[in-house]
């Protein structure tokens, strides 16, 4: 395999099984832009009825075959039962080669590793977690996985560098004419927007619902007129499960430190006072008490947001229903409070990537929040951030939406200084996620690191009450604490690349060599 550095210093692929890639130029090199691709849509001379009997039926519909590309949405998250229902017909039919296509993957699909190691599933194109990530980490899969960002994915599909076969669309309410939305039945999830692009771009699309509704099902996050088949199935997943993590509140110390000085940065570098205030946070346990410290700020200065990214929560539809938004904007609901929310509150939008995350688009949205506060497992000195693997080297995290919502005004890292005994602030991260020139905050514990190139946040900063420190300081905190902790061992082979939003790529993932 020929390797060529790219603009970090990292040496990636120059193909990929074939496929010749870019390097990573910088977060913002890419000024050529996308294409919009699509196939062959064909015409309906005469209207013919979509509905077929189950999920076998479609398969023969679609005519699946050897190596074809197969995609799921995962809006129901941890209690999605789509995916392991069509991959394991797939594989009694002894279909080989198959590239998963999901638009992420969760801990409830630890079984499609068997089918990786059997041949059924040559790779995945898209977020992993879990076990599976671990199986790719040890060289399980055929061919080399490529992780990318929710808008990412969408502008891999619209731009055709993501070409999709056949596209499962799990609904918890859906029309005969394939009419779909997630606000209605005993599956309701909130948005479908993470299955925008497969609906649009797909050779074919299969909506699965467990609650047919009478035409027209409205509102419409799926239209019928890109939908090939519908099938009705007992259940798609359990809707509890969509649960991000506890969803509570964190009641550690440290870390309600670490989103107490998260959102007294926002206040005392003035960008809460600014006009058209907005952010971004999560569904972690710091994310959460971020929200609700800054909502307590946000009231005592007579500040309302306008609007919030969701991720929707308990916590930001509070901050809707007490007047402190105008508006969430939701790409999708961490719990069933979110659901509610949007079903009913007019001012709970739902959005989609194309919308909030597409880097090839005429401006996304994520451009327009004024604070974006993410999570991380490393940061380095350059402030080069990775949530892919951890610093024992495995991989267990897709990327989400980090690297699109890191392009706001102000995006900021939240994470302890140290966790499970190893330092978070290291000389290198293991693997790039996004690039140091996107980070502009980190937040720790031990002090507020201010990257060097926002000298416009330190001159606000001046006179703050927070513990500000530059980011080798905190390293050296950590040392102290943890002592230089062990590299993981890699081999050569390359197990992932990590996709940046652009479609360049950013870095590798080698198989790793696992330590007794």
């Amino acid at each position: 395999m020929k390797f060529v550095k790219n603009a970090l210093g990292r040496m990636v692929p120059a193909e990929i099984d074939g496929r010749a890639v870019r390097p990573f130029a910088g977060a913002h090199a890419d000024l050529g832009g996308g294409k919009r691709y699509g196939g062959m849509i064909p015409a309906a001379a005469k209207y013919q009825n979509k509905l077929i009997k189950d999920i076998d039926a479609a398969i023969d519909a679609c005519e699946i075959k050897d190596g074809m590309t197969i995609s799921f949405h995962h809006h129901l998250r941890n209690g999605d039962y789509l995916v392991n229902l069509v991959m394991e017909k797939l594989a009694q039919r002894g279909l080989r080669d198959l590239v998963l296509a999901p638009s992420a993957l969760f801990p409830t699909h630890g079984k499609l590793v068997e089918m990786i190691e059997s041949g059924v599933i040559s790779h995945i194109e898209g977020s992993m977690n879990g076990p599976i990530g671990k199986a790719c980490s040890l060289g399980k899969m055929k061919k080399a996985a490529v992780l990318r960002s929710h808008g990412g994915r969408y502008r891999a599909i619209q731009d055709g560098d993501l070409h999709i076969d056949v596209a499962f669309i799990g609904a918890p309410s859906a029309d005969s004419h394939g009419n779909a939305n997630g606000l209605q039945g005993k599956s309701a999830c909130g948005p479908l927007g993470f299955a925008l692009a497969d609906s649009l771009f797909a050779d074919k699309v299969v909506v699965v619902t467990d609650h047919l509704v009478p035409f027209p099902c409205y509102p419409w996050s799926i239209e019928g007129g890109n939908v090939d088949f519908v099938v009705v199935v007992d259940s798609i997943g359990d809707p509890a499960q969509i649960v991000s993590g506890t969803t509570q509140i964190t009641r550690s110390p440290t870390r309600l430190l670490i989103a107490e000085y998260a959102a007294r940065f926002v206040k005392e570098a003035g960008i809460m006072t600014e006009a058209n205030f907005s952010f971004q946070a999560g569904a972690g346990g710091v994310s959460l008490a971020f929200v609700k410290y800054m909502g307590d700020l946000m009231r005592q200065a007579g500040v309302v947001a306008d609007f919030v990214r969701g991720g929707s929560t308990r916590y930001m539809v509070e901050m809707l229903e007490q007047g402190l938004t105008r508006y969430i904007l939701d790409g999708q609901s961490f719990d069933l409070d979110g659901v509610r929310s949007l079903r009913d509150n007019p001012c709970h939008i739902e959005t989609n990537p194309f919308v909030s995350y597409d880097y090839h688009t005429k401006g996304c949205f994520a451009q327009i929040l004024k604070v974006s506060v993410l999570g991380a497992t490393e940061i380095d000195l350059d402030y080069n951030v990775n949530v892919n693997t951890h610093s024992d080297g495995w991989l267990l995290h897709g990327i989400g939406g980090f690297t699109d919502a890191a392009d706001a005004h102000c995006t900021m890292i939240t994470a302890p200084l140290v966790r499970s005994r190893l330092p978070i602030v290291v000389d290198q991260v293991t693997t790039v996620t996004a690039p140091g020139e996107m980070i502009d905050v980190v937040v720790t514990e031990y002090g507020v690191a201010v990257n060097p190139r926002r000298q416009d946040l330190l001159d606000r900063l001046r006179g703050s009450s927070l513990p500000l420190r530059r980011i080798e300081e905190l390293r050296q905190i950590a040392l102290r604490m943890t002592g230089e902790p062990e590299k993981p061992q890699f081999a050569e082979r390359v197990v992932a690349v990590v996709e940046f939003r652009d479609g360049t790529i950013i870095d590798t993932v080698r198989e790793l060599i696992p330590q007794a």
